[in-house]
């Protein structure tokens, strides 16, 4: 393992990002690259994430692309034994692939529903299935491991026509607290981030009438906040001293009142 610096608190780290193609995973790997951690980059589309690893190596980071649907529970498990042999296995993995399908529960939009379970919720546990072993043992090998999932504000509050999506958040909030339990003995930190609102990719694929409305009269009175913005709070929980961990975050725009 390479010595930390004040520069590189990541330094010989190996991080894991799902969802890296776009938005806070982008953002994410990028700043825990620069950090010093050696990043995989999973997600579907192979050519965004080719992009940012030639990015994150441009600017003097190590990056590693894996295309991968994280529903494909074997496909997940095949991207873990890569890591595993390539890089001797995870130590911090940033659980972050998810979407967003509000809709009014009476439209009965029940492929929307499934999308969202199937990737909020069982893309989620494929991927903790998977890394979590490499997690465990590197905890035990260096003193520190990470398990940081990505929830929602929504976990914790009411929006009317996003019933199932935060429903899925609150999974995510909740899941996070009882790993923390398990994890938390073994020096595997495990936090949730609930960020508010924040421009990614997720609002452009939002179909709802209702919900689009609302998210653009959001727009009028806030600034939203950007990928970046998360992108640093991650890189912070990262770069704790082993000792301590935050076991959630939320992180709101400023004018955000709920």
């Amino acid at each position: 393992m390479s010595t930390q610096t004040t520069a590189v608190p990541l330094a010989g780290r190996i991080a894991v990002v799902t969802g890296a193609s776009s938005g806070i995973g982008a953002a994410s790997a990028e700043k825990l690259a620069a950090l010093g951690a050696h990043v995989v980059l999973l997600a579907r589309r192979a050519d965004r994430l080719q992009e940012l690893a030639a990015r994150i190596e441009q600017n003097g980071g190590k990056a590693l692309a894996i295309s991968v649907d994280v529903t494909d529970r074997a496909a997940v498990q095949a991207a873990a034994d890569r890591v595993a042999a390539e890089l001797g296995g995870a130590d911090l993995l940033f659980n972050n692939a998810g979407v967003m399908l509000p809709a009014p529960v009476e439209e009965l939009a029940t492929d929307q529903w499934q999308l969202q379970i199937d990737l909020n919720i069982t893309g989620l546990m494929n991927v903790i299935g998977a890394f979590t072993p490499q997690l465990v043992k590197a905890a035990a090998d260096r003193g520190v491991a990470d398990l940081i999932n990505t929830s929602s504000i929504g976990a914790q509050n009411i929006y009317p026509n996003f019933a199932v999506y935060t429903a899925t958040k609150a999974y995510v909030t909740h899941l996070s607290r009882h790993l923390r339990a398990e994890l938390g003995a073994k020096n595997v930190r495990v936090a949730a981030i609930e960020p508010g609102i924040v421009g990614t990719e997720l609002q452009t694929h939002v179909t709802d009438e209702g919900a689009l409305a609302w998210l653009a009269g959001t727009r009028e009175t806030m600034e939203w906040l950007t990928p970046q913005d998360v992108a640093e709070t991650i890189g912070f929980l990262a770069a704790l001293p082993p000792r301590a961990n935050l076991q959630q975050v939320t992180i709101m725009p400023t004018g955000q009142a709920s």
